[in-house]
C-alpha cells in the first residue's frame, strides 16, 4: 500500500470519520480510512439518542458501520495510526505508525480528541459509568436521582443548570469556582445546592457510584457526578498541516467553514476535533458535510 493514491484519505474511524467516508463511497471515489481503534466514547456502555441506535453500543455501532462502509469496492481501511502530514504539491501524503505512506488528493480529519480529567482518585474509572458529561447522552437512565456537577470552570455554572433537569443537584465548586452573587441567585432558582467544601473520595464499587466524601468529612449520596473535561488533540496532523485553531469552551479545536473546510485548502475536519458540542448524532452530521464537501471539491473549482 506504500504510496497508493487515494481521492480522499479520512484519518479517524469513529462517528464522523465512517459519516464522512461513506458518502464519498456512494460518489464511487477512492477513499482510505486510518483508524488506529481507539475512539472516545469507547469508556461507554451505550450511546443515546442516535436515530434508530438508542442503546446500542458505541463500539458495536462503528463495527456495524465499518461493515456496511467495506461492502463498497473503493474503501480500504487501515488499522494504524496516522502520525505525520505534509503538502506535496496537488497532494498530500500521510504517514503511519508502521512506516507506511499515502498520497490523497483530499484530507478529512476526524481524529476527536482526549479528555483530560481532573486528578481524584476513582474519577477515570468511573468515566462513562457514573462520572459522565453528557446528560442528554446519559441522564435519562439516572434521572430521579441525587445528581452532582464537578466545577472545573466558569462553563461549569451553565453545566450545572442543565443537568438540573434530571435530578435534584448538587454544583461542587471545590473551593475554586464558586458563583457570584448574580449567578448563586439563578442557581439557587433552579433548586441547585451549592457546596463548597471540595470532594476529596468517590464512594461505592466502581464504576458504579455511591456518593462523595467532602473534605469536611460529610458524606453525599449520588448517582451519578458530571464533569467537563479539559479536551486535547489525539492527533498532531492538524498542526503539522498548518491548520489554524480556534478556542472551544474545553479546549482548542480546528477551526472549520460551514463545509467542514479548514484553513487549508482540500483539507477538512469533521466531530469532536471541529466542533464545541460534543455529540454522536452530531459528529456523524459533521462528517456527513465533511465527505459532501470534499467530494465537491474534486469536480467543482
Amino acid at each position: 500500500m506504500d504510496g497508493q493514491h487515494f481521492d480522499v484519505i479520512v484519518v479517524g474511524g469513529n462517528f464522523a470519520g465512517l459519516s464522512a467516508a461513506m458518502q464519498l463511497a456512494r460518489a464511487r471515489r477512492t477513499v482510505l480510512v486510518l483508524d488506529d481503534g481507539k475512539p472516545r466514547n469507547r469508556f461507554a456502555a451505550t450511546s443515546h439518542g442516535f436515530f434508530g441506535q438508542d442503546g446500542r453500543a458505541p463500539l458495536a455501532m462503528m463495527d456495524e458501520a465499518s461493515r456496511q462502509l467495506l461492502a463498497y469496492p473503493s474503501v480500504t481501511k487501515l488499522g494504524e495510526r496516522a502520525i505525520a502530514a505534509r503538502k506535496d504539491g496537488a497532494q498530500f501524503i500521510i504517514e503511519t505508525e508502521g512506516g507506511t505512506a499515502l498520497r490523497g488528493a483530499r484530507v478529512i480529519l476526524a481524529t476527536g480528541v482526549k479528555d483530560i480529567l481532573p486528578e481524584m482518585d476513582g474519577l477515570a474509572e468511573r468515566w462513562g459509568r457514573s462520572v459522565l458529561h453528557c446528560p442528554y447522552c446519559h441522564g435519562y437512565e439516572i434521572g430521579h436521582k441525587p445528581l452532582g456537577v464537578l466545577a472545573t470552570g466558569k462553563n461549569s455554572i451553565h453545566q450545572a443548570m442543565v443537568v438540573s433537569q434530571w435530578g435534584a443537584l448538587t454544583y461542587f465548586t471545590q473551593g475554586q469556582f464558586a458563583p457570584d452573587a448574580e449567578e448563586r441567585a439563578t442557581l439557587e432558582g433552579y433548586g441547585i445546592v451549592i457546596e463548597n467544601s471540595p470532594i476529596v473520595e468517590l464512594l461505592g464499587a466502581s464504576p458504579a457510584l455511591d456518593g462523595v466524601r467532602l473534605a469536611d468529612g460529610r458524606v453525599i449520596s449520588l448517582a451519578a457526578l458530571f464533569v467537563a473535561s479539559r479536551i486535547e488533540m489525539t492527533s498532531p496532523l492538524a498542526a503539522q498541516l498548518g491548520c489554524a485553531m480556534a478556542d472551544g469552551p474545553q479546549g482548542p479545536i480546528i477551526q472549520v467553514d460551514d463545509f467542514k473546510q479548514t484553513s487549508v485548502q482540500h483539507v477538512f475536519a469533521a466531530g469532536d476535533v471541529s466542533s464545541p458540542m460534543s455529540n454522536a448524532m452530531l459528529s456523524a452530521a459533521s462528517g456527513t458535510m465533511a465527505g459532501l464537501a470534499a467530494h465537491r471539491s474534486l469536480f467543482m473549482a
